[in-house]
């Protein structure tokens, strides 16, 4: 499943790196705690937060993900979303909350 995927499943608009959504998450994690992330998640997953602040790009900058996915839609500020196409973090949102999300991407056979 591609990022352009995800977009389509989770009826998401795109706010930052659309030219990466041909990645292919190597899995999901939902979480707001920044520390759960760096702790339990690997290399190309995609990341379901509620957390808009910069933490969530430096995070998944770290971590090396494939991008994030804003819940509930929530939308970062612009100076968040410019750090994202800096460093070619696609970020998108979808007006379902994290349950929801995670359920439809389960659904559609994303681990």
């Amino acid at each position: 499943m591609t990022l352009d995927d995800v977009r389509a499943l989770l009826r998401c608009e795109v706010l930052a790196g659309g030219d990466h959504l041909g990645r292919e998450p190597t899995g999901c994690f939902a979480a707001d705690m920044m520390s759960d992330v760096l702790h339990a998640s690997s290399h190309g997953m995609l990341l379901l937060t509620g957390l808009t602040g910069v933490q969530s790009v430096h995070t998944a900058d770290v971590a090396d993900l494939a991008g994030i996915v804003f819940v509930l839609g929530k939308r970062p500020a612009p100076d968040v979303l410019a750090v994202a196409d800096q460093r070619g973090i696609p970020v998108l949102s979808t007006a379902m909350s994290m349950y929801a999300a995670c359920a439809a991407l389960h659904d559609g056979g994303m681990a």
